[in-house]
């Protein structure tokens, strides 16, 4: 398990990116996907691993909602 501090924001297709509902909250996990699909009411669209080192997981319906976690450990 490695411990994460966890970014996440919901993003809806009214208020988009600048109006988002942000969270921060701290969970142990096995992998970013793990914490994601168990957490997330969407499925996985994409999976990115930054130079910093941190990953960033987008989830989504297709119709504009939008949850992005930003995972650092």
């Amino acid at each position: 398990m490695h411990e994460y501090e966890i970014i996440i924001e919901e993003i809806t297709p009214c208020g988009g990116e600048k109006y988002a509902k942000r969270t921060i909250v701290e969970a142990e996990a096995e992998s970013p996907r793990a914490y994601a699909e168990a957490d997330g009411r969407y499925p996985i669209m994409e999976i990115i691993e930054k130079p910093d080192g941190s990953t960033v997981v987008i989830t989504g319906n297709g119709k504009g909602n939008i949850v992005r976690f930003t995972f650092t450990e």
